[in-house]
């Protein structure tokens, strides 16, 4: 059995692209798929837009782990914003020693430093993603 996290987003493919960075992992290419669904009539020409110089679907994205060890990640564009804290989360979890490091590579990338607490253990740095969804490092 594998696992999906599938995401709500306004953007999935820069969502896609963020999250891969995060895991070390791919953004999947669905080109040869999308390119045969519109050539085939199967799918309006104007679902396809081009990332990267390939073809994708518009309104989905998605990046996995070739080793999967990770859970595949699906971002799907929905018309309406987040409104309300997450009611599920991410926990990447990273070795105590590079902390601090990851916490200043996922900003780079475009997550935001929201807090450190410890209350329950291990010091654990609450972020959140380009789009605003909630994650933690552990």
């Amino acid at each position: 059995m594998r696992t999906q996290v599938t995401f709500d987003c306004a953007d999935p493919h820069s969502q896609a692209a963020f999250w891969a960075q995060v895991f070390h992992i791919d953004v999947e290419d669905h080109s040869a798929l999308v390119d045969r669904l519109v050539a085939d009539g199967r799918m309006p020409a104007g679902d396809r837009v081009t990332v990267n110089g390939r073809s994708a679907f518009r309104d989905l994205a998605a990046c996995r782990d070739a080793d999967g060890v990770e859970p595949r990640l699906l971002f799907q564009r929905v018309p309406e914003p987040k409104t309300a804290k997450n009611r599920v989360h991410l926990d990447v979890h990273v070795d105590e020693d590079r902390k601090r490091a990851e916490v200043e590579r996922l900003v780079g990338l475009g997550a935001e430093f929201v807090e450190t607490h410890s209350d329950r253990g291990a010091v654990t740095h609450v972020m959140r993603d380009p789009e605003g969804n909630e994650f933690c490092l552990h």
